[in-house]
């Protein structure tokens, strides 16, 4: 039998024979298709669905081909001019720079990218809630799409296209850095985080686990070696609810720590889709994909009457929470040292492990006076309200201030970078959408247009792409337009759209600052795992919102800005001399 055949369990088998596997030819690699472009150039563009069409639930993953739920094209680029003839691929926004004309650009300072709610997920875990959106309708609540897609079976392989995507993108404009804003990891899993960091590394990844069965036949099973990120970017990280708490909504307990490395499947409430508190209660079996099959089917779920003893698995220990009962991202923040790219840590020092502070900031050029302020504003401890949340503990507010206080009196650019957003109140695509804050944002708001060197604050966490002005207090006599700083969200790569995001920042010949922000999709390739990612991933968003307007959409939900900055006297005379001649 050739070793390729076998299926190798437990995992510490797989572990010892993973050098025989590679030299018989068992671990493969998903090159990206040549052509890479940004969302600016070409996009992708899903096809609208009949409203007759036949209404089917996520789990019927066969039929989202079949009757064109997961149907896209490739279109032209972002186009925000109404003259045909003058095609303007980003929207240019000036409502926080007042009298401010067309000027040309005089330099670039700063390139970077950001990914965001990557939510590698095990797939095979136990302790995922799976059942709930396997079993839901069509037209479930979005809570149901966040337990289970089929986008769950290849989370590591699109991470590992973005990557390549970011090394073809770098080789025509370098980048000068990356962060992740957070949400690594789908269920705080110790395998999930290292599957993250190993992708970012260049490593061989076994994307499998327990028995991993299928790791011989099934492509998103396959041992394969990632291309890691280019060696010349330096990469950063935000933490994430859900790189902390239990499918990012309630701290870990006795159960849920049991549950990830038991061998019994989760059983908990499911009235009609879980909620943070069903966690706690009993009643369905939540399943686990069976990972010989093609469409990865969810087996082992239902109601707990249907099983005459409790579903098992076989255990894995490397399945185990990264959180304990006193601290939900000090063994987090060890697993960014176990690294081979740089810089070791990825932003945390010694100092943030010493004291279980997930907070740092950066300079990424020493040439440029602009600081990155990463922010971790998730909520801590037991017993909050939400662990969706956006929190600020006084330590972490008095932080921030601190940080800016330091940039302004030394005359830096600022950006922040977290996971929560602040409070935007409108989507680009969905006015609907609610915010979601627990932190007192009209305060943390009067904090930060104090310092008029804040430029941009980044993040993720909604999964969408929207980008929101934050204009100074006309109330406040010490202030004016240079005390408004823009807001960017980044999609996730979980789900549609599948994106990230550049941002360019530029110099002008005014002394203004312009932001150039682009969302970019995944130059995958047809038929791979992560290629079949995306069909997916447009028929479930199709699936699960089942609204007339979700099933017509068209759009790419990408959005991509020029967003004008003005700066105070003092930096347009610090910043007039630094960066790179634009040619």
């Amino acid at each position: 039998m050739n070793v390729c055949d076998r299926v190798f369990r437990p995992i510490i088998v797989v572990l010892a024979l993973m050098p025989m596997l590679q030299l018989a030819g068992c671990v493969v690699e998903w090159p990206i298709s040549k052509e890479v472009y940004t969302t600016a150039e070409r996009q992708v563009l899903p096809v609208a669905v009949s409203p007759n069409t036949q209404q089917i639930k996520p789990a019927d993953v066969p039929l989202y081909k079949e009757l064109g739920y997961s149907a896209w094209t490739i279109g032209p680029g972002t186009n925000y001019s109404l003259d045909p003839n003058d095609p303007r691929p980003y929207d240019k926004r000036v409502e926080l720079a007042p009298g401010h004309t067309d000027v040309a650009g005089a330099a670039r300072l700063l390139s970077f990218f950001t990914m965001s709610d990557i939510h590698i997920a095990d797939k095979e875990s136990p302790a995922q809630p799976l059942y709930a959106g396997w079993n839901a309708p069509y037209g479930a609540p979005d809570t149901a799409g966040s337990a289970y897609s089929p986008v769950v079976l290849s989370t590591i392989q699109v991470l590992d296209a973005a990557v390549q995507t970011v090394n073809a993108l770098h080789k025509k404009t370098p980048f000068d850095f990356g962060i992740s804003l957070g949400d690594d990891a789908n269920n705080t899993q110790y395998n999930e985080l290292r599957w993250f960091i190993d992708v970012l590394d260049g490593k061989v990844i076994t994307p499998s686990s327990g028995a991993h069965d299928g790791a011989d036949k099934i492509d998103y099973q396959k041992p394969f070696k990632a291309a890691g990120l280019d060696r010349d970017i330096p990469w950063y990280q935000a933490i994430g609810n859900h790189d902390q708490f239990w499918m990012g909504s309630a701290y870990e307990d006795i159960k849920t720590m049991q549950a990830h490395v038991g061998n019994t499947v989760l059983n908990m409430e499911n009235n009609p889709v879980p909620t943070p508190d069903g966690i706690d209660g009993y009643g369905f079996y939540m399943g686990v994909v069976d990972g010989t099959t093609p469409y990865g089917v969810v087996i082992k779920g239902g109601p707990e009457e249907n099983f005459d003893i409790p579903p098992t698995v076989v255990a894995d220990p490397d399945r185990h929470t990264l959180a304990t009962a006193t601290s939900s991202s000090l063994n987090w923040m060890k697993e960014f040292f176990n690294t081979t790219s740089q810089p070791v840590g990825h932003g945390f020092t010694q100092d943030n492990i010493d004291s279980d502070f997930a907070c740092y900031s950066f300079e990424p050029r020493s040439d440029i006076p602009l600081k990155i302020i990463v922010l971790d504003d998730t909520c801590k401890g037991e017993g909050q309200a939400n662990y969706a949340a956006g929190c600020l503990d006084a330590t972490r507010e008095a932080w921030l201030k601190n940080e800016l206080a330091e940039g302004q009196s030394n005359g830096k650019l600022m950006i922040v970078a977290a996971h929560i957003p602040i409070l935007p109140q409108t989507s680009l695509n969905n006015p609907a959408i609610t915010p979601v804050s627990a932190m007192d944002a009209g305060q943390l708001l009067t904090d930060l247009h104090a310092y008029s060197n804040l430029i941009l604050w980044i993040s993720g966490h909604r999964h969408v792409n929207v980008v929101t002005p934050q204009p100074y207090d006309q109330s406040d006599p010490t202030q004016g337009p240079e005390n408004s700083f823009w807001e960017v969200e980044t999609s996730s790569l979980r789900d549609f759209p599948q994106q990230f995001r550049t941002f360019d920042i530029h110099r002008n010949t005014d002394n203004t600052i312009s932001i150039f922000v682009t969302d970019v999709d995944p130059a995958v390739r047809e038929g791979s795992p992560a290629g079949k990612s995306r069909d997916y991933a447009v028929g479930a968003a199709r699936i699960i919102a089942a609204t007339p307007e979700s099933i017509a959409d068209t759009s790419s939900h990408a959005y991509n800005a020029e967003l004008v900055k003005i700066l105070n006297t003092n930096m347009q005379g610090i910043i007039a001399s630094y960066g790179t001649p634009l040619e």
